[in-house]
């Protein structure tokens, strides 16, 4: 059994815990979330409910995200603990490699933090990471360009139905809609994130 799919049987297996994740890195973000989806989103929204732990009763929080962008997987972190796992993601038209500079296509690699969030963006929500850190920035500064940013985790263009194909993001992480609004939940500002080659 590989290490992925030995994985994704824990998760099957686990029950969830609950915390608030620590609030890391510079983004100056807080430790808050929203307990329900933005207004406007209707009735069919608003009847999901934030998953909750199986023994306390206490809402799940997750405080851990890791991306392995070779395997397209996104798993969520609640102490230490595997709660949700997302596959297929999609990423920019040039998903290999660390983001450099603005308009590279590229997907950045390293640990950050989610340090903000849009409901009224042109993909349905937006969770923002927090590229470009210093050392990003001072990587691009050497070659005279800008390293880019708007980095999030979002769901497909809002208005289209059903998921697009490929690779198709500027350098974000796309999920489904139905994804991106269970993380919505989830997942406060300053959230760690991990994402790997």
């Amino acid at each position: 059994m590989t290490r992925i799919a030995a994985l994704l049987m824990f998760l099957l297996l686990a029950s969830c815990a609950g915390s608030q994740g620590a609030r890391v890195g510079d983004s100056g973000a807080s430790n808050s979330f929203p307990t329900a989806l933005p207004p406007g989103y209707g009735p069919r929204y608003a009847s999901r409910s934030i998953p909750r732990d199986s023994l306390s009763g206490r809402p799940l929080v997750v405080d851990y995200l890791v991306i392995d962008k070779s395997e397209r997987l996104l798993i969520a972190y609640s102490q230490g603990r595997p709660v949700r796992a997302y596959r297929g993601l999609q990423f920019g038209d040039a998903p290999s490699g660390h983001k450099r500079f603005q308009g590279d296509e590229r997907t950045p690699e390293g640990i950050y933090t989610i340090n903000r969030r849009n409901p009224q963006s042109r993909f349905h929500l937006s969770l923002g990471i927090s590229y470009p850190n210093r050392a990003d920035r001072e990587f691009a500064a050497q070659y005279g360009r800008s390293p880019g940013g708007d980095i999030f985790i979002h769901g497909q263009p809002t208005g289209r139905a059903g998921r697009m194909r490929g690779d198709w993001t500027d350098g974000c992480i796309a999920l489904t809609n139905e994804e991106i609004e269970e993380l919505w939940r989830l997942v406060p500002d300053g959230t760690r994130i991990e994402i790997r080659p």
